[in-house]
């Protein structure tokens, strides 16, 4: 089993339009190594924002996030997406004009593997999501949960150790979405990975170990702790 990465956000703000508007206010949070978190709040609360900045999709404009003690601002930010993060968003984001099997490789691209490697981590990727028999198959044949799972495989191409999920039941059914959450948690036992995930389903949010909410720029714990 891998080692999850252990998150630590503190006190950290961010604004847009010159200040006027505040998407977070000092905003502090903590993920242990393999530990899974919900993280919830109304609309427009910046949880994406939030996500963005763990992932160093974007940068704060005050306090730290560190990653295994190291701060973001002290990381190469595209090594670190590529090597120790993986994105899964409500929309799959796939390529139109790769197949599944395709669309798992691209994270890995450049990154020393050869491509039967590449294809071969690929497909077993696609087998830990039930989807090896849809391997060369494109995005527009498959369905929305099997574009999802392709999308989630895709996230662990390059074995992260930092699981970042914005909405990614939000365009599912409700079964769909219940299969996709699964599906997460189980990976997330056998990897060992660290997993966030962003709602604004208090059922989807019951599924991880803890709970957190965002509210006013902060953010703050939602009920107990839950057995893992």
């Amino acid at each position: 089993m891998s080692h999850g990465a252990e998150v630590v956000v503190d006190a950290v703000s961010k604004a847009f339009e010159d200040g006027r508007i505040r998407a977070l206010e000092r905003a502090t949070l903590r993920l242990e190594p393999g530990e899974f978190v919900s993280l919830t709040g109304p609309s427009g609360s910046g949880k994406s924002t939030l996500l963005n900045l763990i992932g160093a999709l974007d940068r704060p404009d005050d306090g730290s996030i560190s990653i295994d003690g190291a701060t973001l601002d002290r990381l190469d930010a595209a090594e670190y997406r590529a090597a120790t993060v993986g994105f899964v968003f409500q929309f799959h984001n796939l390529i139109p004009t790769l197949t599944a099997l395709e669309n798992v490789q691209v994270p890995m691209l450049g990154r020393g593997l050869g491509r039967t490697a590449r294809e071969e981590r690929a497909r077993s990727l696609l087998r830990d999501v039930g989807l090896v028999q849809r391997e060369r198959s494109f995005p527009t044949t498959l369905s929305g949960g099997e574009r999802q799972r392709v999308a989630l495989a895709r996230a662990l191409a390059n074995a992260p150790r930092l699981l970042l999920a914005d909405e990614p039941t939000g365009s599912l059914d409700s079964e769909t979405g219940a299969q996709m959450l699964r599906l997460i948690e189980r990976l997330r036992r056998e990897h060992g990975t660290t997993v966030l995930l962003v709602t604004n389903d208090e059922g989807v949010a019951a599924t991880a170990g803890h709970t957190l909410r965002l509210l006013d720029g902060r953010v703050t714990p939602d009920g107990a702790p839950r057995s893992a």
